[in-house]
């Protein structure tokens, strides 16, 4: 389960980032994941709650916002949705594209108690 090792990997950056600020305890979290990114939102979110346990982050609300995927198309650069890694373009046909958004994963944001 990846889910683990990417909880762990944001607990991490989330704890250094409120130490830094000198914080003492993070009540909240937000990230970004992509639709296409290949995570489980139910399982990270159990993973968050396990990883965060004896750190600074534990019990911090985990807000999880979807991105939707979308991709660009080489020959017209027509942009549409797209709800898998290959796609075709609605406008010409052609099916050489560029994913231009969906895999994400990142921090967008977390709140602090001092």
């Amino acid at each position: 389960m990846h889910e683990m090792s990417l909880a762990l990997n944001i607990v991490e950056l989330v704890a250094a980032k409120a130490e830094a600020a000198g914080a003492e305890r993070v009540s909240e979290v937000e990230i970004e994941v992509g639709a296409l990114a290949g995570v489980m939102a139910e399982a990270l979110a159990f993973c968050f709650a396990a990883a965060a346990r004896d750190t600074p982050v534990e019990g911090a609300r985990l807000l999880m916002r979807e991105l939707a995927g979308q991709a660009k198309c080489l020959a017209c650069s027509h942009c549409f949705p797209v709800d898998s890694l290959l796609g075709q373009c609605p406008e010409c046909g052609a099916y050489a594209t560029e994913l231009i958004r969906g895999r994400e994963l990142r921090v967008v944001s977390l709140v602090v108690d001092e």
